[in-house]
């Protein structure tokens, strides 16, 4: 296909795409979390290492860092006593490297969750499930917390990166409740997610693919409402 028949068949798409993000409605804490006991914030990888240092590190994802820490100070106010973190700590010779380049390894500070949250009163209370792979679901422990939490039934992801992380994330949590059969409700909050950017020039002095933030960050957004996870702009007192 050529690549003004690929543009031509896509702006429609496109501008679709912007005006759904746009209109994403805000949500109050009593709308997202009728019973604050059922409800539970699960944050992915924001941590130093893709935050403020590291090769994959990005202001567009440290962006993301006081919206989150908003919420958690909220919705803890409200009730929401279940804050689990999962958080690249890679292995020094993690075969992830073979993708990326290596970062955030176990006993560096690119592993540390932000300071933003580790200030929070709160903090020690939170849940850390270190993770190996761009998948949070996998040999990280999440599965048995969600089996010992089983009265949690509304969800709240944030975290980065949007197309990759937090996709995984959210994703498993809407699909293993439609495979087993749960009702399970998961909310995503636009304000505490993005993805890096790496524009085709950059990608090909490093090596790397390139990466449209722009881009890809709203079309996985709708990628997850499209399977049933809601997006929500925000999420305010």
């Amino acid at each position: 296909m050529e690549t003004v028949q690929l543009a031509d068949q896509a702006r429609p798409f496109l501008d679709y795409l912007q005006t759904w993000m746009n209109d994403l409605p805000t949500r109050t804490l009593v709308e997202v979390f009728p019973d604050p006991a059922r409800a539970a914030i699960l944050s992915v990888d924001v941590i130093n290492g893709f935050c403020y240092e590291g090769p994959l590190s990005s202001p567009r994802v440290a962006g993301i860092v006081d919206p989150i820490a908003r919420l958690f100070q909220s919705a803890w106010e409200f009730g929401v006593r279940q804050i689990v973190l999962t958080q690249d700590t890679h292995d020094p010779a993690a075969v992830e490297f073979a993708q990326w380049p290596p970062h955030c390894v176990r006993g560096t500070s690119e592993s540390e969750t932000v300071p933003a949250f580790k200030a929070l009163p709160f903090y020690d209370r939170m849940v850390i499930l270190p993770k190996n792979s761009i998948d949070s679901a996998l040999n990280t422990g999440l599965q048995r917390w969600l089996n010992d939490h089983p009265d949690v039934r509304n969800f709240v992801v944030v975290g980065d990166c949007t197309d990759l992380c937090t996709y995984q994330l959210a994703m498993f949590l809407r699909l293993d409740a439609n495979a087993r059969q749960l009702e399970r409700r998961v909310t995503v909050m636009a304000s505490g997610v993005d993805t890096y950017d790496m524009l085709i020039e950059t990608a090909a002095q490093v090596g790397a693919m390139p990466h449209p933030a722009g881009l890809l960050h709203p079309l996985f957004l709708y990628h997850m409402a499209l399977n049933g996870v809601e997006v929500v702009k925000d999420i305010c007192p």
